[in-house]
């Protein structure tokens, strides 16, 4: 099998390259990114000199790119995580979201539509994987289902509800094998020190404070990334086509809840006075149009692929901080002012 990987070098990509091209030695990986700000080829040096390994850097919106990659390697499958994913940016700047995720992802699958009519493998698959914020906020009851009506409130989830029913669109018309995923909040390690629980280690570590938007009410269902890689490998796998699944921990915390926890296992883990690093806490204007609740049934996953979370949330985060602590190099490298990445023809410092 020829699998492409795109957002391979950032986040929750990094993970699923490293689990693929670990686990299936005789299928051919290939790691497309941009390398933009999130997307960091150090996440994946253990794996760099793998023999069934490809790393192809280029933009999925540049769709003369997309198409000649298609027919030179002949991909029978594609795992499309690439994607602008940060909300705050995407209040900043809505269009460069609309090219990568809606236009990017319409490049993508014009492309393997055309490759895949004339391939004859047994076996071929388009798997979108896309986000809970599509479905919109939640009150205090109820949970997100497949089945759950789209009403997307930012620019970020916006673009993400459009390339989702762009895909459903490709299963229906021209009968492209896909299936898509809608995955709740991630963390771990590799994570990009912008979103809250890297950022705030990194703040805790250098005696910062840690913004927290409105009062911190804000819930979210949190999943440790490599249950989330886990899933999308059973679900590449398994899935039938046309089917969607909701990945999610069961393990709701409000944001403030989450930081507490933080700052009390990181006054142990630096040797802090008890409640030390809870003073950095800092409530900061909220968010435009901040979701105030999301939380995910992943029912039909377990009970039809059987797959489940492995960690609880405390279990999960120690972890993850002792990865941040053991990792200087790396979080220093993507937070200094050296750290500049080449986007839109231009290089930009954070």
């Amino acid at each position: 099998m020829k699998v492409l990987i795109t957002g391979g070098a950032g986040f929750i990509g990094s993970h699923v390259v490293r689990l693929f091209v670990n686990k299936y030695p005789n299928s051919q990986i290939y790691n497309l990114d941009k390398l933009t700000y999130a997307g960091n080829l150090a996440n994946l040096s253990d794996i760099e000199n793998k023999p069934n390994y490809t790393f192809i850097k280029g933009d999925i919106v540049d769709a003369g790119f997309i198409n000649k990659l298609f027919e030179e390697h002949k991909f029978n499958a594609v795992i499309h995580l690439a994607a602008e994913s940060h909300v705050d940016r995407s209040i900043a700047d809505p269009l460069a979201f609309v090219f990568t995720n809606v236009i990017g992802t319409v490049n993508l699958l014009n492309a393997a539509k055309e490759q895949f009519k004339k391939d004859n493998a047994s076996f071929k698959r388009f798997y979108h994987v896309s986000t809970d914020e599509v479905y919109g906020t939640l009150g205090d009851m109820g949970l997100f289902t497949e089945t759950t009506a789209y009403d997307p409130h930012s620019p970020y989830s916006a673009s993400k509800a459009s390339s989702d029913h762009f895909v459903r669109a490709y299963f229906d018309t021209y009968k492209l094998p896909a299936v898509i995923s809608n995955c709740s909040n991630n963390y771990g390690p590799y994570h990009f020190p912008e979103k809250l629980i890297p950022l705030c280690i990194n703040n805790i570590k250098n005696n910062k404070p840690l913004p927290i938007y409105g009062k911190g009410e804000n819930v979210r269902d949190w999943l440790f990334v490599e249950d989330h890689a886990r899933a999308i490998d059973v679900i590449f796998h398994k899935a039938q086509d046309g089917s969607t699944y909701n990945i999610g921990g069961h393990n709701e915390w409000t944001n403030i809840d989450v930081i507490r926890l933080l700052c009390r296992i990181m006054d142990k883990k630096l040797n802090r006075a008890e409640g030390t690093n809870e003073k950095l806490i800092t409530f900061v204007k909220d968010r435009a149009g901040h979701d105030l609740r999301y939380a995910i049934d992943s029912t039909k996953l377990q009970n039809e692929l059987e797959w489940k979370p492995s960690l609880q949330f405390e279990e999960g985060l120690t972890k993850t901080v002792e990865w941040y602590l053991n990792n200087e190099e790396w979080l220093n490298n993507v937070t200094s002012g050296a750290y500049a990445n080449y986007y839109e023809g231009q290089y930009v410092k954070r």
